[in-house]
């Protein structure tokens, strides 16, 4: 049985969170990921507040088991989509860019459970002060807006600094990964693109295929200039980019440029001069897979490495 304290804690069947990636995660995609046991997870991005209640909704008709919202704390409707997450008494909301506590109470008294994404262990000890459930420490191998250490370097750390429970997240893609983090102390796992290269997912068959393309070396980090460095693959659009970092261009001017550009690669396809979010574990998928093989294959996997890991250390 895969199972940790995080499934008892979230009522989900495996340690499993699916990143909420916006534009990338939807309704489609999260109840899909829920179905197959593990929390399926919708970004809400900027999204205003009545399109993130019509996902919510959605979700609700596909899955009757749990699912989350993810809620980047710096969008223009983030007071309005609070509301909305409280009004639909959503199970788990995971955060992002920020501090949830001015919303924690008022999401405790309906029972939702508050999980933020933290890079560094100050953050997560500065958090779990506020009363979150669970942290998610995400490394700089993910895909989207990152911190600067590393996976294997940053859960250790803050599964040492903090009680509650610690999700893994960046550059994990199968079995293998997922042991590593538990390993290193770790409650469950966050996966992204891994579910972006799903069949459920909604995203452009493009943007899919960039992901199939990707080799070990083919993302970059770009913003780090302007305190907001962000993974994604290498393009047209992140060589105009860093050649306006190199040129000292504001961050105003910088982020006029990326303004729009996730949502053109995602939704339109356009992965030459779109912003394409990906981990650097993208260089491991070769295929698109059904979410539910995606959760079996690791599943069924895990016990099997750590029996050989048992073979091993016996020798």
């Amino acid at each position: 049985m895969f199972e940790t304290k995080l499934c008892q804690l979230l009522n989900i069947e495996y340690p499993i969170l699916q990143g909420g990636m916006a534009w990338v995660a939807t309704a489609e995609l999260a109840a899909a990921v829920s179905k197959a046991g593990g929390l399926g997870v919708i970004g809400a991005g900027h999204m205003p507040p009545d399109a993130l209640q019509n996902e919510i909704r959605q979700v609700k008709e596909l899955t009757a088991k749990p699912f989350g919202v993810n809620i980047m704390l710096r969008s223009p409707f983030v007071k309005e989509v609070m509301q909305v997450v409280v009004d639909e008494r959503v199970p788990v909301v995971t955060t992002g860019a920020g501090n949830p506590g001015e919303y924690i109470p008022t999401l405790k008294s309906i029972g939702t459970k508050v999980i933020p994404v933290v890079a560094s262990v100050a953050l997560a000890k500065r958090l779990e002060r506020v009363g979150v459930d669970a942290v998610i420490a995400e490394g700089m191998e993910s895909g989207g807006h990152v911190g600067m250490v590393t996976t294997m370097a940053l859960v250790p750390q803050v599964v040492d600094a903090v009680s509650v429970p610690v999700i893994a997240a960046g550059g994990i893609g199968d079995a293998r990964g997922v042991i590593a983090a538990l390993t290193l102390g770790a409650q469950g796992v966050q996966l992204g693109t891994l579910f972006a290269a799903s069949k459920e997912c909604t995203a452009h068959g493009n943007y899919k295929e960039a992901i199939l393309k990707a080799k070990e070396r083919s993302t970059i980090v770009t913003g780090i200039s302007t305190g907001h460095p962000v993974r994604v693959i290498a393009n047209k659009l992140t060589r105009e980019f860093e050649e306006l970092e190199r040129q000292g261009a504001s961050a105003e001017e910088l982020d006029r440029l990326g303004a729009g550009k996730l949502q053109a690669a995602v939704c339109n396809g356009d992965t030459e001069y779109g912003s394409v979010m990906v981990g650097q574990v993208a260089g491991m998928i070769n295929d698109i897979r059904p979410v539910d093989d995606i959760v079996q294959d690791i599943v069924q996997n895990v016990p099997k490495i750590i029996a050989d890991l048992n073979r091993l250390v016996g020798r």
